[in-house]
């Protein structure tokens, strides 16, 4: 038997039951079923893919509005004017 690690779940009412009932059907633990249920469906989980290109196309974008100079006659409001409704 491999070493295991304790975790502590929170699962609704519903799971409980079925969880007792089918561990008690199949013979097996409570917690077996849960790790079995992690095999089962971890794989289907997809790991969203960072797209590198995106992001230094928006690095470029970024840099290049942070370089223009600031608009002629300057701003006409005030930060608290933004928070007034």
């Amino acid at each position: 038997m491999s070493a295991k690690i304790r975790k502590q779940i929170y699962i609704e009412p519903r799971q409980e039951n079925l969880l007792k009932a089918i561990a008690q059907q199949a013979n097996i633990s409570e917690a077996e079923i849960i790790r079995q249920a992690i095999d089962l469906h971890i794989g289907s989980i997809a790991v969203p893919q960072t797209n590198l290109a995106a992001w230094e196309t928006e690095k470029e974008f970024i840099n290049s509005i942070k370089n223009q100079p600031s608009l002629v006659g300057g701003r006409d409001w005030r930060r608290e004017d933004l928070y007034e409704r």
